[in-house]
C-alpha cells in the first residue's frame, strides 16, 4: 500500500492511516467502540494496483469502475489475509456509499464512508491536517520496524551459516 499513490501526493497507506485516524476520532466523538471501525478503515483500500494506471494490468478493466470495484476486491483481499468480522466486512464492501448502491449496514461503516470522503478531500485540496502527520508519523515508524526486521532476519541467516560445520 505504501507503494502505490492514492490522491495527489499522498500514499494508500496514509490514506488508509488518515481514514482510521478520523474514524477513530469520529468514534470517541460519538462514543463507540472503535475496534471494527478502525480495522475496517485500515482494510478499506487494500486493492493493491495503482488505480491511476489507465492500462491495469494490462486489461484496462480493474482502473475503469475504479470507484464500483475496488471496495470488492479490497474485502476479498483482507479476507484472504485476516480474520474478519461481519461488521469489517460490511464496512469494507460499502465504505463507497452513496457511490455503491447499497448502504452500510452498521453505524461504523457510515463513519469510515464519511471519514473516507473527509480525508480523500483533504489530500486532493492538500489541506495539511492533524490525521496526515499521524498517518506520516507512523508510515514512517512502519517503515522502520520492517527495516529493522528485516535487517534482524538477515544477521539471523548469517549468523546460522557460520554456526554450521
Amino acid at each position: 500500500m505504501n507503494g502505490f499513490i492514492q490522491h495527489g501526493s499522498i500514499t494508500t497507506l496514509e490514506h488508509v492511516l488518515c481514514v482510521a485516524w478520523i474514524t477513530f476520532r469520529i468514534c470517541r466523538f460519538l462514543k463507540r467502540d472503535p475496534k471494527e471501525a478502525v480495522r475496517g478503515a485500515v482494510l478499506h483500500d487494500l486493492y493493491l494496483y495503482d488505480w491511476h494506471d489507465p492500462i491495469g494490468k494490462g486489461d484496462g478493466k480493474h482502473h475503469r469502475f475504479h470507484g464500483f470495484t475496488h471496495p470488492g476486491m479490497a474485502c476479498r483481499n483482507a479476507t484472504r489475509l485476516f480474520s474478519l468480522t461481519e461488521r469489517e466486512k460490511d464496512i469494507i464492501k460499502k465504505h463507497m456509499w452513496p457511490l455503491t448502491p447499497i448502504p452500510p449496514k452498521y453505524t461504523e461503516g457510515y463513519i469510515v464512508s464519511l471519514a473516507d470522503k473527509i480525508s480523500s478531500l483533504q489530500e486532493t485540496l492538500h489541506i495539511s491536517t492533524e490525521a496526515q502527520r499521524h498517518a506520516r508519523l507512523l508510515r514512517h515508524e512502519l517503515m522502520e520496524r520492517e527495516k529493522l526486521r528485516k535487517d534482524s532476519e538477515g544477521r539471523g541467516e548469517e549468523e546460522e551459516e557460520k554456526n554450521e560445520p
